[in-house]
């Protein structure tokens, strides 16, 4: 296969993200495995995430360059265009190839007729580099004025941190071997790793590897999972034994983790759509723990349909969200989140609290997370929750999770902002049930 049908694909791919509103994971999972070349597959996945995070600077480039704008009818040629410029910059492949194999890739689209604007635009970002754009200016303008409202301090640090690749988090399957036998594993594959002394089971790679080449991973040694979120199960200390609901379960990261640290957990993993809970039961039987767990594909807040009347000990509620906190590793976010999903998100997250707080015996968690940086689905929300549930009481976490958030004076949970520890922006708050 030559070196343009990847070009192509990807270009395919951000042609409907761009413009036919398709979700990125979506499109890379229908057309990844048409590659058999796993260099292939991880050339398109680095361009499409490349662009991705930027794709008001390589608009901006063409704006600068064209004389009139490209129609709707030329939207797979600029996806194209974009294809180009990214793999010039940031990805610094060689310039030879890059062009070359993109205009051929103008062919295998159907636009033979383009290629020499092709070439011409790309030898152009060759000689003159691609212009640099503001960070935030692929943000939406409303999710803009939120950010610089909530993070007046910060909001630089975050758009900035959205056009960055992350690092890639490995969570180490205690029940396998420690960490430190691990990293020598590691070691032994040329594999470049670090540690943070704050997260115990985690190993972090600056340089990402593909998944096949990770020692253990199909054994269940080891899994992809970000800092931030192995934190949760710092938050949520358990004895063994515990009640334990994981309400929003899906993937099923989570679930796999606190099984790993306490297989003799009782855990009900639910989640609304069966689909995404089978990808539950593939996660915890990769780490050989599916017969540990209570699968169940139910709406959470419909107590009645899976819950048996036993107090449970402590649930998880890693609630749906804007996932603001992670656009550096779903950009596609910006393109389909709107104003209005905030309304029916924090809705959905109130509801949620409301029914599972029910479920919880006196003295028992409740540990709310989201993958978002909005006051309004985190602090703002706690605080509401607390305000109306008189047996609600906030418990201290420390600065492990990040920073103390308040509101109206009062703590209401911590927040990591994206990039921070180079992990991913979470909030946590940890209540406990009086009595």
């Amino acid at each position: 296969m030559s070196g343009a049908a990847p070009r192509a694909l990807a270009a395919r791919i951000l042609d409907a993200v761009l413009h036919q509103g398709r979700s990125l994971k979506a499109e890379l999972g229908a057309h990844l495995p048409t590659l058999p070349d796993p260099r292939d597959r991880a050339l398109v996945e680095s361009i499409c995430f490349a662009v991705l995070r930027q794709p008001a600077r390589y608009q901006a480039a063409l704006d600068a360059w064209i004389p009139r704008p490209l129609g709707k009818r030329d939207q797979p040629l600029r996806a194209l265009l974009f294809v180009g410029f990214a793999q010039l910059d940031p990805l610094g492949l060689p310039a030879h190839a890059a062009v070359a194999e993109t205009v051929e890739a103008a062919r295998l689209i159907g636009r033979r007729h383009q290629a020499g604007l092709v070439n011409a635009l790309l030898r152009r970002a060759q000689r003159e580099g691609v212009p640099v754009a503001e960070m935030q200016a692929h943000w939406p303008r409303w999710l803009r004025e939120r950010i610089a409202a909530d993070w007046p301090d910060d909001a630089e640090a975050i758009f900035h941190a959205g056009a960055v690749t992350p690092p890639m988090w490995l969570r180490v399957n205690r029940r396998v071997q420690s960490r430190d036998a691990y990293l020598a594993r590691l070691d032994e594959a040329g594999i470049a790793h670090a540690i943070d002394p704050g997260l115990p089971d985690a190993v972090r790679l600056d340089v990402p590897v593909a998944v096949a080449v990770l020692p253990g991973f199909a054994e269940g040694a080891v899994s992809i999972q970000d800092a931030s979120a192995q934190r949760v199960a710092d938050a949520l200390v358990l004895p063994a034994g515990a009640r334990v609901v994981d309400a929003c379960a899906a993937p099923g990261g989570k679930a796999a983790h606190l099984l790993e640290r306490e297989p003799g957990l009782r855990l009900t993993a639910l989640d609304i759509d069966a689909a995404r809970l089978q990808r539950v039961h593939d996660s915890l039987r990769r780490v050989g723990l599916a017969d540990r767990a209570r699968l169940v594909a139910a709406d959470a807040s419909s107590v009645q349909a899976w819950w048996d009347g036993e107090p449970v000990d402590a649930v998880l509620l890693d609630a749906p969200c804007s996932a603001t906190g992670i656009v550096r590793r779903q950009p596609d976010v910006l393109l389909h989140r709107r104003a209005s999903d905030l309304t029916t998100l924090t809705a959905v997250q109130a509801q949620l609290l409301d029914a599972l707080w029910t479920t919880i015996a006196p003295g028992g968690v409740l540990l709310y997370a989201t993958c978002s940086i909005l006051h309004a689905e985190n602090a703002e929300q706690v605080a509401a929750f607390l305000a109306r549930t008189p047996d609600a009481v906030l418990d201290p976490l420390d600065a492990r999770f990040g920073r103390p958030v308040p509101v109206d004076g009062r703590y209401a949970g911590h927040q990591r902002l994206p990039g921070e520890d180079g992990g991913d922006g979470f909030f946590y708050a940890r209540i406990r049930r009086a009595g």
